[in-house]
């Protein structure tokens, strides 16, 4: 940053930097360990930051056009990757939906998904804080803490599913030679090392990632188009048509809702100017645009494999197998393609586990004075090892597990949205003292939004539609519908109100 403070000696100083009042420069031995450490991430290249809140004086500068667009390019190239294209799969091949519906849907749910996300990245650059501390001012100190534990879940999932379909796709380009998991300590050693060395290598790296992917993700559509079955129809009966086609909209609305638990993360260094509305716009933008345009990849390449032969041979070996096969037909090259689509998704792990390392310091006291690189590497360990332990059920992890993480975003972001525009604008205007961020004392105690999560959990149970569960509200519409994110939602909205209306009432905060 422009405006970088020395950090004096005293081990009193250790404590503002643990506030984010100021800024790490040079730290003397007699700051202690922790000093130590973050003088040792300072040499090392390493950002020593983690959930200290960003003070305006370190990001006074004007916001411009080059902002907007980098926060826009982070979501694109994040997203513009073969896990997304997983998702519109399941269109054709699980939802039996049609081409034409599944893509409308697809499109749709991509940018409904976004909206939420982008609604939260509004807050890096106003609040300089990370999402999950933004939350604790709805959540209060405790109850955030659950939220905290399922971002954790949707990280670490999303960690292993993109590390396993790596490693699947590079083992399937050199013929089964290369085991999964080789592939796998592959694309996992990259994500860490871009992932130690903090925001400044991870907007670098993001800049520039999608242009590859783009690329042979254009070569993926001239080469597989002339397969798709353009006219493949909804299959079922009526109500059966209509249950397939919402739960998968939703689950499309979940891909890129699943971001929300992030959407302030990767902003907090930007200006605090940045306009609120053009910082949603690129956000929107961005992720909405790039999940869109892989679900249709994945809906495309879902309804060639029900009538291609060779596709759904590959498919039952796995995902990975069936990308590698949609490029056989251009030799030498199409496998270099697939090795680039394996290597992108690495662009989509990078911004997962580093928000990952943030969130576990948001566990407790002692979480937060280990440093984020070392929850990093935790989180990047703990999703290598079950990624290569549950590398033969990746499909079936990854239906069951997208699904049901939608559910909690949706209520948990319903809860914010609420608190700023019913309660806070209408006590003292925006009414968000930032300074209080880790002070437990002075955070809202969340007894309301607590009870409000439970229920809405409860409504969600009722409304679930999953292999392993259908719950009685789902049952309703054909062999069974997912409605788990509106039901679970709408009712997390409606008793949130009057219930934090009396914790204002009788608790004060």
């Amino acid at each position: 940053m422009d405006a970088e403070k020395q950090l004096p000696s005293d081990p009193e100083s250790v404590r503002d930097v643990e506030q984010g009042t100021v800024e790490i420069e040079t730290v003397t031995p007699q700051a202690g360990l922790l000093g130590r450490v973050l003088r040792l991430e300072k040499k090392l290249g390493f950002e020593a930051r983690g959930i200290e809140r960003v003070p305006e004086a370190l990001r006074d500068r004007q916001a411009t056009f080059a902002d907007y667009a980098q926060m826009s390019v982070i979501w694109f190239s994040s997203n513009i990757t073969a896990n997304n294209i997983m998702v519109g799969l399941l269109g054709p091949l699980l939802f039996g939906v049609g081409l034409v519906d599944a893509m409308v849907l697809g499109a749709l749910g991509a940018m409904l998904g976004a909206l939420g996300t982008a609604y939260l990245g509004t807050f890096g650059p106003m609040a300089g804080c990370r999402t999950m501390v933004v939350s604790r001012y709805t959540m209060g100190w405790w109850p955030n803490k659950i939220c905290v534990l399922l971002n954790l879940v949707i990280e670490l999932g999303y960690g292993l599913v993109d590390a396993l379909l790596a490693g699947q796709i590079l083992s399937a380009v050199n013929g089964g030679g290369m085991s999964v998991i080789v592939g796998v300590i592959i694309a996992t050693v990259i994500v860490l090392a871009v992932c130690l060395l903090g925001i400044r290598m991870f907007h670098l790296y993001e800049r520039y990632a999608f242009v590859p992917q783009l690329a042979v993700l254009f070569v993926l559509v001239g080469v597989a188009g002339p397969s798709w079955d353009v006219s493949s129809p909804t299959v079922g009966a009526a109500p059966d048509r209509a249950a397939d086609r919402m739960s998968f909209f939703f689950l499309c609305v979940s891909g890129s809702l699943a971001w929300a638990g992030s959407g302030a993360d990767f902003f907090v260094y930007f200006p605090p100017n940045a306009q609120r509305s053009k910082v949603f716009l690129s956000t929107t933008v961005g992720l909405g645009l790039s999940c869109a345009m892989t679900y249709l990849l994945g809906v495309g390449i879902g309804s060639g494999a029900l009538t291609n032969a060779a596709w759904n041979d590959a498919y039952n070996v796995s995902v990975g197998a069936l990308l590698v096969e949609v490029y056989r037909p251009l030799g030498s090259f199409g496998d270099f393609c697939a090795v680039v689509v394996a290597l992108g998704i690495i662009g989509n792990n990078v911004p997962t586990i580093y928000s990952a390392g943030l969130n576990f310091q948001l566990l407790g006291r002692w979480c937060m004075a280990v440093p984020r690189s070392v929850w990093t590497l935790l989180s990047v360990v703990i999703y290598t090892v079950c990624a290569c332990a549950g590398r033969n059920e990746l499909f079936t992890v990854f239906q069951n597990f997208l699904a049901l993480m939608g559910y909690w975003v949706a209520m948990w972001l319903a809860l914010i949205v609420e608190d700023e525009l019913l309660f806070r604008r209408q006590r003292d205007g925006r009414s968000y003292d930032w300074s209080v961020w880790n002070e437990r004392d002075k955070l809202p105690v969340g007894l309301a939004a607590l009870a409000a999560f439970c229920v809405g959990w409860a409504g969600a149970v009722l409304g679930m539609y999953q292999s392993y569960f259908t719950g009685p509200l789902a049952r309703l519409v054909g062999d069974g519908i997912d409605l788990g994110i509106p039901v679970g939602m709408s009712w997390s909205a409606l008793v949130y109100p009057p219930l934090w209306w009396a914790e204002l009432r009788y608790i004060g905060r």
